[in-house]
């Protein structure tokens, strides 16, 4: 299953004018005027009086196309196209292009504001709920030198979780990382293989081997001796999310495509899976490095 967990989606424009979705915020022309520059930008035109600084690349291709990316725009054009050609291409796209640059902008934004900083009394999502670190030399060496506490009368929106690594207060920012990335990892085993068991036997499939990975655009994978690959960053979204992407993985084991029939075996065991697939695509992970 592809969809990118740390890195961010690019978006393609679709070849015929796209309609417009129902929003209630403002569309971009009516914003204040805005720059968008690539930082490879080679051309720059004024869409909507606002001023967007493009990457353009000659390609081998029969149409001009668009892809917007955390850097900005990207046109992809035949060479035979004059440059005219691509500024009318441009315009006629104004809206869908400027639409999906404010989205990536904010996108960027958000990742920004989950980047980790790897200290005492730092937080973490895990599970759908928020963990602090805290730095406990004493935490248990039998446990991997963590231990997760949860305060039963916690306040109404402060976190319930402290998760407790064994390390001094002296520990360095790498130290923290790989301390609490390998908790994060064993608790990601830990709970795909409760859940695996769990939705094997209500479909009724069999896997012979599950394995952890670090895949960067890959939520999970099923291959057809039954081997399960799930990428253990699934351990920070909530526990419906996992269900679905373990659901699904397994539900491959019946039917290796994307069929109605292969839907049809998700919804037996999730029927409001598409719920939890909406988080995959919409929640933004922490950055660690």
């Amino acid at each position: 299953m592809s969809v990118p967990p740390d890195a961010p989606p690019m978006v393609s424009a679709p070849a015929p004018t796209p309609r417009l979705p129902l929003a209630v915020s403002p569309a971009p022309s009516a914003l204040a005027p805005a720059v968008f520059r690539h930082p490879q930008a080679h051309r720059e035109i004024r869409l909507n009086s606002h001023v967007v600084a493009y990457a353009l690349r000659r390609a081998r291709r029969s149409s001009i196309g668009f892809v917007v990316g955390l850097d900005g725009l990207t046109v992809s054009a035949p060479k035979w196209v004059g440059l005219a050609e691509i500024d009318t291409a441009l315009h006629e796209k104004a809206d869908w292009i400027l639409r999906k640059l404010r989205e990536q902008q904010e996108r960027q934004q958000r990742l920004l504001a989950a980047k980790v900083e790897w200290r005492d009394g730092t937080s973490i999502p895990y599970l759908g709920d928020t963990v602090i670190v805290v730095l406990d030399a004493r935490a248990s060496t039998a446990k991997g030198g963590a231990a997760l506490n949860t305060d039963a009368s916690g306040l109404p929106g402060v976190p319930s979780h402290t998760l407790h690594i064994g390390l001094p207060h002296t520990a360095g920012p790498e130290q923290i990382r790989d301390a609490v990335q390998s908790w994060l990892q064993r608790e990601a085993r830990r709970v795909f293989e409760e859940r695996c068991r769990h939705f094997a036997v209500q479909l009724g499939v069999q896997y012979k081997r599950l394995s952890l990975s670090s895949a960067q655009t890959r939520w999970g994978s099923a291959s057809a001796d039954g081997s399960i690959r799930l990428n253990w960053r699934l351990i920070h979204f909530a526990m419906s999310t996992i269900d679905y992407v373990v659901a699904h993985e397994l539900a491959h084991l019946r039917e290796m495509n994307h069929s109605p029939r292969f839907w049809d075996v998700v919804r037996s065991v999730m029927p409001d899976f598409e719920k939890a697939r909406g988080t995959l695509k919409d929640d933004v992970l922490p950055v660690f490095d």
